[in-house]
């Protein structure tokens, strides 16, 4: 079992930044990937950025330049750093860890980052 809180999520105008955090705590030492997802009203849940236990990262096309992934220091916390925020950019955020060898995929509660024009 792995519990995902996340943190740092509000109200920007366009062009700003946020910074999302994300602590893991559980069986931290299973995560193969953490991640970040983000939902708006009436669309399906997208990837935004992973980074794996490894160090890899993946970027959604659309925030690519713009936002960064990285962990902490203990690996068991994940965070987003979200630059040149665009109104599109308004969503509720997940952060997502994926564990073990069945790649199980855990969720935190979502918090919404809402970009105003």
């Amino acid at each position: 079992q792995v519990q995902l809180v996340e943190s740092g999520g509000g109200l920007v105008q366009a062009g700003g930044s946020l910074r999302l955090s994300c602590a893991a705590s559980g069986s931290i030492f299973r995560i193969n990937a953490m991640g970040w997802y983000r939902q708006a009203p009436g669309k399906r849940r997208e990837l935004v950025a992973a980074i794996t236990s490894g160090g890899t990262t993946t970027y959604a096309d659309f925030v690519k330049g713009r936002f960064t992934i990285s962990r902490g220091n203990a690996k068991n916390t994940v965070y987003l750093q979200m630059n040149s925020l665009k109104p599109e950019d308004t969503a509720v955020y997940y952060c997502n860890a994926e564990v073990g060898v069945l790649a199980r995929d855990y969720w935190g509660q979502g918090t919404q980052v809402t970009v105003s024009s």
